[in-house]
């Protein structure tokens, strides 16, 4: 039975309202970070997911201010067109910042891979964090003491 037809013979409301070519609907899934994201209001087409501004904050940590999309010390200029009312397309953002995004709009699945500008210095530049630990007679030993030279580390838990 299709789902617009099950939601009116059991009053509930339909999973999917098709309006001008662009599916709305109250539910989709926006997979980031490990976690799983339902969202209740938004719109989708084929190029773009529209989620509501209060949103964007429980998806990725990004909050919308004057001056941008910010996240900590990192604002990123938001051009007019990625604003629609109180929506905001999620894909332009994601392409814009160079995160990778796969789509399903039929499933209403979005899935985000990591936002580049907030990875970390360390992947940019391939240098490790430093760190110590104490060598057979107990003496600290740092990894930047051996910057420039190859080196490999091997750890092991009991646990």
């Amino acid at each position: 039975m299709l789902p617009g037809v099950a939601a009116a013979q059991t009053g509930a409301p339909a999973t999917r309202i098709l309006r001008r070519g662009v599916e709305t609907g109250p539910r989709a899934t926006v997979l980031y970070d490990g976690r799983a994201i339902g969202l209740s209001r938004v719109t989708a087409d084929a190029e773009a997911l529209w989620i509501q501004k209060a949103d964007l904050t429980s998806i990725n940590g990004f909050e919308l201010k004057p001056q941008g999309a910010c996240r900590e010390e990192i604002c990123i200029p938001i051009p007019r067109p990625m604003l629609r009312g109180n929506q905001f397309n999620l894909t332009a953002f994601s392409q814009r910042i160079g995160q990778r995004v796969v789509a399903d709009p039929a499933a209403r699945v979005w899935s985000f891979g990591e936002i580049p500008v907030v990875r970390g210095a360390f992947l940019e530049s391939r240098i490790a964090p430093d760190f110590s630990v104490p060598d057979r007679k107990g003496r600290p030993v740092r990894l930047s003491q051996f910057r420039g030279k190859k080196v490999l580390v091997v750890t092991w838990a009991s646990w």
